[in-house]
């Protein structure tokens, strides 16, 4: 009898292994569609979080040729395409955004390890700097508590990066009500709002701010997934079973995507839980689905 729990154990162990390594080296495509009336004109964008230097084929060949055929008309950066630690190289990060913005425009909003770079050069050297220039010579549209107005398809694509406390793990610091706006002004009601917000935990301060579409990443999806449940394991944080860990969440008239990300950093394995390379369609009229 204890053999056969003893080769059952063992089957149980080989196969969770093997998604492991399946799952750690592979990603999805997931597609969602939002519409409302002031969206002027149909417009696909390609959102990517949570690369963290990794790469998918030679140069990341494979996750390229994946977003070409989606033909989007632009691509949005949630953050963590690098990985803060420090002489880590950035070559990977930055060969992905040299190929990308030969055929789109690319808005980019920090996740915390590009503010991490920029908040300790004491730990990370001149990091930051050299990303930072790279990103002005490709003509990134780094969006740091800015916006850039498409009035042509009616869209206003805002990108916010919060203080460095509000990531601390093991608890969520409360954020002020008046927070957002003191570093992201009003939210304009005459165009539909998206807002790259790389920490998924403060979605209802979003959505009082005005959003209508909240981009955000950070959870890995919760790094293991439970099959079946699809609930997300922990998050970055440090916390059991996260209420934000991956998909769409909707509060009053906001909506919430929160992307898996592709790659890992720290603990590098994803169980149940590939990679997300998610395309989003904005359409005219009728309400958000």
């Amino acid at each position: 009898m204890l053999n056969i729990i003893l080769t059952i154990l063992a089957i149980l162990v080989i196969i969770l292994l093997w998604v492991t390594i399946y799952d750690s080296n592979r990603f999805v495509i997931v597609r969602h569609t939002f519409s409302d009336k002031r969206i002027r004109k149909s417009m696909r964008a390609v959102v990517i979080t949570d690369l963290h230097n990794k790469c998918f084929g030679r140069n990341n060949e494979l996750l390229l040729a994946a977003i070409r055929e989606q033909k989007p008309d632009f691509i949005l950066m949630g953050g963590d395409i690098p990985t803060a630690k420090p002489k880590k190289s950035l070559d990977i990060a930055i060969s992905f955004l040299r190929e990308l913005t030969k055929e789109y425009t690319v808005y980019y909003a920090n996740g915390n390890h590009e503010h991490r770079m920029k908040l300790y050069p004491e730990t990370y050297g001149d990091m930051w700097e050299r990303y930072e220039s790279a990103l002005g010579e490709l003509d990134v549209k780094l969006l740091v508590n800015e916006k850039v107005e498409l009035p042509e398809c009616g869209l206003c694509i805002y990108g916010s990066e919060i203080e460095r406390k509000y990531y601390k793990r093991f608890k969520t610091p409360q954020m002020d009500d008046s927070y957002l706006k003191s570093i992201l002004g009003e939210c304009q009601d005459e165009r539909y709002s998206v807002l790259l917000a790389h920490n998924p935990d403060y979605f209802p301060q979003y959505a009082a701010w005005g959003a209508d579409l909240v981009v955000s990443g950070h959870i890995h999806g919760g790094m293991v997934r439970v099959p079946f449940w699809g609930k997300g394991v922990v998050s970055p944080k440090l916390r059991f079973f996260p209420k934000y860990d991956g998909g769409l969440f909707k509060q009053d008239k906001s909506v919430m995507l929160l992307g898996r990300g592709l790659g890992m950093h720290t603990i590098p394995i994803r169980t149940f839980n590939p990679g997300e390379l998610l395309v989003v369609d904005f359409e005219p009229d009728g309400q958000n689905v």
